[in-house]
């Protein structure tokens, strides 16, 4: 089977494609609608493509929605180094910049939220307002999982795929053979039934296996996960951990999943101390890891009155 090409995930629409330099490398943006700058960051296994739905009712909202392909995913750069906390924070700084704007509200989606807080932390100065949908702080997740690693149960064992990543080579075969399988299987694990059954599923799982099979994604994918766990016994890591270590200045929105499977609601909780001023966290019920893909209207309703809140 031919692997695609990535320009293939350049899916046409509402939205405009180009290509931003940005920190020493090239990311691929979709940008929709005018006003104040909302960027948006996907989680792993996804590409631009996992905010469809919010790019355009954003834009409609009254916000300049730019929703970018991630160092190493879809139709960006895909460098062998770079997957590190410190740098991932400055390519999204450096792409706010790059934008032309000041400042932009950051919205993520699981590691993209781990990353939108990260960059709340490290370069406070372009960032407006932090939203995070079916993630946490990474030190709260940090500490849910060590808290229940020795039990195998918990946070340690909703994320036990951060340990299985560790390996090299295995885990790449395994996420593109039988065309990009276990992408949909992480997909329906982590989401709830009620999506399951709809043809937005069927969609979206046919999207995201397509682009996990583009040449360098599933390496590079995985390397954030590595850095993830490796930098905890390193040097950088410490430093990072401190470096994020204080309660942001920015406002914050948590939109999580009642029934999250991989980023579980207590872990979510415990993200409280990290969140500034203004902040609140609020549950989709019957809802999983996806609350863009799951319950778009609802997401993108509370979103948008977050954002023209601030």
């Amino acid at each position: 089977m031919s692997v695609p090409d990535p320009s293939t995930v350049r899916y046409e629409g509402p939205w405009t494609h180009r290509d931003v330099s940005a920190n020493g490398i090239r990311l691929h943006v979709a940008e929709q609608g005018s006003g104040p700058a909302v960027l948006l960051l996907h989680g792993f296994g996804e590409f631009w493509w996992a905010w469809h739905h919010q790019l355009t009712a954003l834009a409609d909202a009254g916000f300049r929605v730019i929703a970018a392909d991630l160092r190493g995913y879809g139709d960006s750069d895909k460098p062998p180094r770079g997957y590190d906390g410190w740098t991932l924070a400055g390519d999204v700084a450096g792409l706010v910049r790059a934008l032309g704007e000041r400042r932009a509200h950051l919205v993520g989606h699981a590691w993209g939220g781990l990353l939108a807080w990260s960059v709340a932390a490290l370069h406070p100065r372009v960032v407006a307002s932090v939203s995070v949908l079916g993630g946490a702080h990474p030190l709260a997740l940090r500490a849910a999982i060590r808290r229940t690693l020795w039990r195998r149960r918990g946070q340690a064992r909703a994320m036990r795929h951060l340990l299985r990543s560790q390996i090299p080579m295995a885990p790449e075969r395994r996420l593109v053979e039988a065309d990009a399988a276990e992408v949909e299987q992480l997909l329906r694990a982590w989401s709830g039934t009620r999506w399951q059954g709809r043809p937005d599923f069927t969609e979206a799982a046919r999207r995201f296996r397509h682009a996990m099979r583009i040449p360098g994604v599933a390496h590079s994918s995985l390397e954030y996960y590595r850095w993830a766990f490796r930098s905890q016994f390193r040097g950088d890591g410490r430093r990072f951990a401190e470096a994020i270590s204080d309660r942001v200045a920015m406002p914050v929105l948590q939109v999580h999943g009642d029934g999250d499977p991989c980023v579980l609601p207590a872990t979510a909780r415990e993200s409280a101390p990290w969140r500034g001023p203004g902040s609140r966290l609020e549950w989709v019920r019957g809802v999983g890891h996806f609350p863009h893909l799951e319950a778009p209207d609802t997401t993108t309703k509370l979103l948008t009155e977050f954002l023209h809140g601030i």
